[in-house]
């Protein structure tokens, strides 16, 4: 009888004891779905990002993952398909038929991927470009901006105070011409019955017969040299509909700051060429004038900039010559002769100023050339550095002449002004578009799209076991 008692008591206790065995398993077995879930997750995000566009990095120092993955088809659900792929392979590992790997080992999590979705991302263009300038910004922190900004900050204010931009010197060019129409010239009979005007022989109208020609033949000694590559812009992001995301995420945000434009016009500099320092393995030659233009031809983008130029330079050389009483006095010297010829000393005084500005048409000319050539040019000159003489305006072409030297700003100097003064969209997305210009002459990019590139993004997940738990979490991963 004893024995029995023994027996009962044994298989009691034995009782207890599995059950409190099975029990520490069972917890073991759910912390271990836990943890592995944790760990998968973070294997599988982290191997998203592993996926960044090679040439975007290796040409613009960018961190995107491509949606397409260099296919046709761009759509976040790829993504979401890789990162399933991802964590089952690590959820489920290949039995390799030897050791511990083999099909006889039991797997005692039997885990699977239950739900994969991506609903939150920031795409590159997303807020008007502002998840590409925080990148940016955050690649460009130890970059020495200060002696950058003391110059754009003295540009800028010299430009606004004179209205370089501002001012209609065309109108007032015309208003003085329209006075010597008003006044009119006298005529003389030539043969019996027949009377012709006189001729003023003003040279300003020679200048201003060139201004309809084009800035370019005028300045460039070898203007057929210019580059004249054309692209399709329908193409491109700044015109065509483009997909959009969540915008600048807040885990991003918090980490890396706000989006700096400053230094977005700085990072332009560095992988963008212009004229004079063109760069290798572009599409465009001209891409900060791109950036400024918008048009379809290298040629063009580079007129419509040297345009802009020469509006500043004759608006600031105008303001200058009308405060040289030695340029004036030569000016009203010239006047006084034409028009005692001419038989018509009242129109002396309009005259006098078509000469003025004629001339510093003229001289604007030579700095638009000169700034060309890699020289530079102060924004308000001194009598120093004006280099036309009076003669100029009767041989526009010839006067010019090649000068790489001076003082003051140069060329790219102006194209950081004009750049700052520029609508901060129209100028995001314009840099943009030349991301995809250059990308897409790579292998395999041909259709690379900068609107199918996300930096950062957050997913929602879950998986199951085959012993009945199941586990959600929501994880946010980026480049930040």
């Amino acid at each position: 009888m004893r024995r029995g008692y023994i027996t009962v008591f044994l298989t009691l206790s034995l009782t207890l004891i599995l059950s409190l065995v099975f029990m520490l398993i069972e917890g073991a077995r759910i912390s271990a779905v836990r943890m592995k879930f944790e760990c998968v997750a973070d294997i599988g995000m982290n191997s998203i990002l592993a996926e960044y566009h090679r040439e975007l990095l290796e040409q613009y120092d960018l961190l995107f993952v491509d949606m397409s993955y260099g296919g046709n088809y761009a759509n976040i659900g790829n993504t979401e398909a890789h990162l399933k792929g991802y964590m089952q392979k690590n959820l489920r590992a290949e039995n390799s038929g030897t050791g511990f790997g083999s099909g006889s080992v039991r797997d005692l999590l039997a885990m699977d991927v239950g739900k994969v979705h991506i609903g939150q991302y920031s795409i590159a263009s997303d807020e008007q470009g502002a998840v590409l300038k925080r990148q940016i910004t955050d690649y460009m922190s130890d970059y020495p901006m200060g002696a950058i900004l003391e110059k754009l900050h003295s540009g800028v204010s010299d430009l606004e105070s004179y209205g370089l931009e501002a001012r209609n010197i065309e109108g007032e060019r015309q208003s003085y011409e329209a006075r010597i129409e008003e006044i009119g010239l006298p005529t003389q009979e030539v043969e019996e019955g027949v009377f012709e005007e006189v001729p003023l022989n003003n040279p300003a109208d020679i200048a201003n017969a060139t201004r309809s020609g084009g800035v370019l033949n005028l300045v460039l000694d070898k203007p057929s040299q210019v580059s004249a590559v054309k692209v399709a812009l329908s193409d491109y992001i700044s015109h065509r509909s483009y997909m959009k995301g969540t915008g600048v995420c807040a885990e991003a945000a918090s980490v890396s700051g706000e989006p700096d434009d400053l230094v977005f016009q700085a990072y332009l500099f560095e992988k963008c060429g212009f004229y004079g320092e063109e760069q290798d393995k572009t599409l465009l030659k001209y891409q900060i004038e791109y950036i400024l233009s918008g048009q379809d031809t290298d040629w063009q983008n580079l007129e419509n900039v040297a345009k802009r130029l020469l509006k500043w330079r004759e608006v600031a050389n105008v303001l200058y010559i009308l405060t040289d009483s030695t340029k004036i006095a030569e000016a009203e010297a010239m006047a006084l002769a034409l028009t005692a010829v001419a038989l018509c000393p009242e129109l002396a005084e309009p005259v006098k100023y078509t000469i003025l500005f004629a001339w510093a048409y003229v001289e604007s000319l030579q700095d638009v050339k000169t700034l060309l050539a890699g020289g530079r040019v102060p924004i308000f000159k001194t009598a120093a550095d004006w280099k036309t003489g009076i003669n100029s305006i009767e041989n526009v072409r010839g006067s010019l002449a090649e000068d790489s030297g001076g003082n003051g700003l140069s060329y790219q100097e102006y194209l950081r002004i004009m750049l700052f003064l520029q609508n901060e969209s129209t100028r995001a997305f314009r840099a943009m578009d030349i991301m995809e210009m250059d990308i897409r002459r790579t292998a395999g990019n041909a259709r690379f799209r900068i609107d199918a590139c996300f930096d950062t993004y957050t997913a929602d997940l879950s998986v199951t076991s085959g012993f009945g738990y199941s586990y959600e979490m929501s994880r946010c991963y980026g480049f930040y």
